[in-house]
């Protein structure tokens, strides 16, 4: 039974994937969305892993399905939809491996997710999981977004731990403060909230990481914060204990599902430490430690989904450090 299972979407990234020739970009579909990201993440890593989502009856939509299949994440909470097609994501990545997106979804089959399809998916699962994750991206419009939300109550009733990214992508909102508004709608809900020092930045107003997750901890008493920071590590707040963890340096490629692998891998952590009742901060930042790695090789190869490590060779990486 999945011990982390993970709703929203799951889409096609069209990634470039060479310097342009004149005219001409190249690019290549990447099987990608940051929660079926987060479940390959997690599969590859060692956890029992599912995902509830919506695809079209399309090739991408196949290729999706055969993906998650693949990798042994559990797909019976995988709906396809013939109606509308999958969603795609146009990444362009820039000399540095920054990536930029461009979304086709209009609608796109991953907006389609009905709360009735997404709570009967969960409770479906004989054992509950230990943690439902989510992101931000599945908050932008309806029905997808009261399904996201109908989910994390009903796990948050079955005593499931919730996991939150809010993975901010402009072009998905009509405005700022409509993104805001419904990126902090969960926050209350969550138990581990990860997000990037930009989204910080702007749920808090502040760059400051002590201040600035100290804000968030004493609004919404969320129990784990965690602040990717890049090249820089990660910064966790547990409660009222803080501090950072240094990630490894390496020859970027694409930076494309490095998040979403190191959430994997911390969540996946976290359930081999027994969720968050007992974990102290040298638990967490041993897990923090095994996240970052995990990151760090999937900067290393073009895409989502298919740049992402297995256990096998984050502990080589690690051996390889010592």
């Amino acid at each position: 039974m999945p011990e982390i299972v993970t709703v929203g979407e799951a889409l096609i990234d069209l990634t470039q994937t060479a310097e342009p020739a004149g005219p001409i970009r190249r690019y290549a579909a990447f099987p990608g969305g940051a929660p079926a990201n987060v479940a390959v993440a997690a599969a590859r890593l060692g956890s029992e892993a599912a995902f509830i989502g919506k695809v079209g009856k399309d090739a991408f939509g196949g290729i999706l399905k055969d993906t998650l299949t693949g990798d042994k994440v559990d797909v019976t909470g995988l709906y396809e939809d013939g109606s509308v097609l999958t969603t795609l994501a146009v990444v362009s990545v820039d000399a540095g491996g920054e990536r930029s997106f461009a979304f086709y979804r209009t609608p796109g089959a991953d907006t389609q997710l009905t709360p009735e399809e997404a709570v009967a998916a969960l409770e479906a699962y004989e054992e509950r999981p230990v943690f439902l994750h989510f992101g931000s991206v599945s908050l932008t419009t309806e029905p997808a977004r009261s399904a996201t939300l109908a989910a994390a109550r009903r796990a948050g009733e079955l005593g499931v731990l919730l996991s939150y990214d809010p993975n901010y992508r402009a072009s998905l909102w009509s405005d700022l403060d409509t993104a805001l508004t419904w990126m902090k709608e969960p926050l209350s809900l969550c138990h581990v909230l990860k997000l990037a020092e930009e989204e910080l930045a702007l749920l808090t107003g502040t760059e400051d990481l002590e201040a600035g997750s100290l804000a968030l901890y004493e609004t919404y008493r969320i129990p784990l914060i965690v602040v990717t920071m890049g090249a820089g590590g990660s910064f966790y707040r547990l409660g009222e204990s803080t501090g950072r963890v240094a990630s490894r340096p390496v020859r970027v490629a694409d930076t494309n599902g490095a998040g979403d692998t190191f959430l994997g891998a911390l969540l996946t952590r976290l359930v081999l430490a027994g969720g968050l009742e007992n974990l102290t901060p040298k638990k967490l930042e041993e897990a923090l430690d095994f996240a970052n790695r995990a990151a760090a090789l999937t900067c290393t190869r073009p895409g989502a989904i298919p740049a992402m490590p297995t256990l096998d060779e984050v502990l080589s990486g690690e051996e390889g450090a010592q």
